[in-house]
């Protein structure tokens, strides 16, 4: 179910062993439903009440001596602190994980773990920039589980670090054998969109182009649970355009990765905390027979405990103030995602990073959009000068970060100004605020 996309069946079916292991008294089964759930949160980005959830599991798992479920929650931990981009706590958690998997008696589970763990240990250490340490986590998954996922992995490793001889091998290889093995449809999509990437990279237009329309299908078949993958072929898409000169497809691309990108922020956490409230409820009413208030999952709920009607509508009461709380304490959250977002950006211009207006266009999407409006033709290049404008930067500034003369800033300002028909008299810092 959480491979298909069938996000709503997922919190149901753990609903529906929530209150099996409810009723057999066993606490570890109930664990396992909170860590499923977890899971999806972390995917989705619903990080808080992912953590609410992984904390609920660990009240059950932590000291279990099944050193399978044991694994499974480290794991689960290690999963949710890569979404946070805190790849040291990441790897530590796959370390423990590892460390109790290895200790767990060999049975199929285990068997389809333990590749998994070290292909995303090979994640972790990538993107932390060790990449010895990441190839050999890698090779290891493969040698465990020689799959279309585990060559799909290699060969993304392999394209990251410029390597495309070698990446080359493992994307095709993913492909033929993703016709041969059962493969999930999300897998499919990766090893779709891995191979796309890779036909880009070497300029064969019509074979990238069939392979992430491949990737695209799947994308929207899986969206329900992986929706967050759909905006990142999106985006494929316009570049691959872009490079085509296709500017009418690539603009296409690029506003629906926009729109995509902001349909997420909002959209995503309210049908997480639909359906995962839905679980809420269902575990709520085979835990009121519970001596001690049992604090659930989701945004602060709680189990009524009397059932009395004073009782029942002071809680009633209690819960709106939570809610009230908890929306100022989003918008707060939000407020501090943001701020570090931008920072973030801010210190990718400064070190000229290739990935500066691809980040920028995470941050502020709407404006990209609206430069577009004003001129679809501005290049790549155009649409990151102005997002350094947008930052407040100066034409020092931007001269120094960027390595050109001041003159040439001054030339690209005054291109702009007719590119945007912005009047003489207008200050061009002001005009791009209000776009």
């Amino acid at each position: 179910m959480n491979s298909s996309g069938d996000f709503e069946s997922l919190v149901k079916l753990n609903a529906d062993y929530f209150k099996k292991a409810e009723n057999l008294d066993y606490e570890e089964g109930k664990g396992l439903c909170f860590l499923n759930i977890a899971n999806v949160n972390s995917t989705e980005g619903d990080y808080k009440k992912a953590h609410i959830l992984l904390e609920k599991a660990g009240e059950s798992l932590r000291n279990s001596q099944n050193n399978f479920h044991r694994a499974k929650f480290y794991d689960s931990y290690s999963h949710y602190y890569s979404h946070l981009k805190q790849y040291d706590k990441a790897i530590f958690y796959s370390d423990s994980a590892l460390f109790f998997l290895i200790k767990a008696p060999d049975s199929e589970l285990k068997k389809r773990l333990l590749p998994r763990i070290y292909i995303n240990r090979g994640t972790y250490y990538a993107w932390k920039g060790q990449m010895g340490t990441a190839l050999k986590s890698f090779r290891k998954g493969q040698a465990l589980e020689n799959s279309a996922y585990s060559n799909c992995m290699l060969a993304q490793y392999y394209l990251y670090t410029g390597k495309l001889d070698s990446a080359r091998i493992y994307a095709l290889r993913a492909v033929e054998m993703m016709g041969r093995q059962k493969t999930t449809d999300i897998e499919r999509l990766w090893i779709y969109y891995t191979a796309g990437y890779y036909y880009s990279k070497i300029d064969h237009v019509s074979e990238a182009e069939k392979m992430l329309k491949s990737a695209l299908e799947l994308s929207i078949k899986t969206r329900l649970t992986y929706s967050f993958h759909i905006k990142e072929i999106y985006k494929a898409l316009a570049e691959l355009y872009e490079e085509k000169k296709d500017k009418e497809r690539a603009y296409f691309y690029l506003t629906l990765y926009q729109q995509e990108d902001n349909r997420l922020s909002q959209a995503r956490v309210e049908a997480i905390n639909k359906t995962t409230d839905g679980f809420i409820s269902e575990a709520k009413k085979d835990s009121d027979k519970r001596k001690n208030d049992l604090w659930m999952i989701g945004i602060l709920s709680f189990i009524v405990f009397s059932v009395s009607g004073a009782s029942i509508w002071k809680n009633i009461q209690y819960l709106k103030r939570k809610k009230r709380t908890l929306k100022r304490e989003t918008d707060t959250l939000k407020d501090k995602v943001y701020k570090k977002k931008r920072e973030e950006v801010i210190e990718l211009a400064k070190k000229n990073d290739s990935s500066f207006l691809m980040k920028f266009k995470e941050m502020d999407p709407e404006f990209i959009s609206r430069l577009f409006i004003l001129n679809p033709d501005l290049e790549n290049s155009e649409l990151a000068f102005c997002a350094l404008l947008k930052l407040r930067f100066t034409s020092k500034e931007i001269a120094d970060y960027t390595f050109v003369q001041h003159k040439s800033i001054q030339q690209k300002k005054y291109r702009l100004r007719k590119k945007l028909n912005i009047e003489g008299d207008m200050d061009i810092y002001e005009f791009l605020d209000r776009v």
